[in-house]
């Protein structure tokens, strides 16, 4: 009964072997891993390399599992980059694409190029970048350029927000109503890795603006963390704005500040 049912078997997986095309086995040499035994089908052709196709298999799951790591990394940073609260307009602004022809526009450029890649440095020194000058001059664009390359070269988190946003996300804070405190209003700008402030000194500087600047600065200025001012403001316009405590603040540790102080673009713009 037993030999019979081994028969049975036997007769079943020749059939199946059959109906897959296989009519038997036979001696074959690998180039690469020598002797094995091949898969003879009906046509005559032999199977490969069993050791050939692991390792086929095993580069093909490799090559899968590193696209799925480059696409969950671009998805990460897609999702930094959305996070920054970069303007659409500025979106896609980067170092490659910013017009320097000038001495004085080159110098821009290198700079804040500068600062971006070598960002680490920038950041264990809490070292600030002040972008002032004429307006249309490129400011924001190469703002926007920095926080693109910090994201995506360095892995930090950036925010952008203009003065007027912050003193509006402070104020908001104050009432019944309000759904935070002053001091979590704060912190939404204190905790950046890379915070960019624009728009400083586009409105008369009040007192409220002054003291909520120095908040923003100081916090950021005592735990050694980065900020960069965008304002179309120059030196003293920008203390007259800010007050000298927080400009003082952005100076320490070296600040950076860069002069955008050519024609703007903008205006040599023929009229329509």
């Amino acid at each position: 009964m037993e030999r019979s049912g081994s028969n049975t078997l036997g007769a079943s997986l020749a059939r199946l072997q059959h109906s897959a095309g296989i009519t038997g086995t036979r001696s074959a040499k690998c180039s690469t891993h020598g002797d094995y035994i091949a898969t003879v089908l009906r046509d005559d052709q032999l199977s490969g390399c069993p050791a050939c196709s692991f390792e086929r298999q095993a580069q093909q799951e490799a090559a899968e599992r590193s696209e799925q790591q480059r696409q969950a990394v671009a998805a990460r940073l897609e999702r930094q980059l959305g996070q920054a609260l970069i303007p659409l307009r500025f979106k896609g602004k980067t170092f490659e694409n910013y017009r320097a022809v000038t001495p004085a526009q080159r110098v821009a450029l290198d700079t804040c190029r500068a600062y971006a890649e070598n960002f680490p440095e920038a950041k264990a020194a809490g070292r600030c970048l002040m972008l002032l000058g004429h307006v249309g001059n490129g400011k924001t664009h190469l703002a926007a350029a920095i926080a693109a390359r910090v994201v995506e070269q360095h892995r930090c988190n950036v925010l952008y927000t203009t003065v007027s946003r912050v003193c509006q996300q402070v104020k908001s804070s104050y009432g019944k109503e309000a759904t935070q405190s002053e001091r979590e209003a704060l912190e939404i700008f204190r905790a950046p890795e890379l915070l960019i402030l624009d728009e400083v000194g586009a409105s008369y500087g009040t007192d409220f603006e002054r003291m909520v600047m120095f908040e923003v600065v100081n916090a950021r200025y005592e735990e050694m963390k980065p900020t960069i001012v965008i304002s179309n403001l120059f030196a003293q316009g920008l203390a007259n704005a800010l007050g000298d405590r927080t400009v003082d603040r952005l100076r320490e540790g070296d600040g950076v500040v860069v002069l955008f102080n050519w024609v703007s673009a903008r205006r040599e713009l023929p009229d329509e």
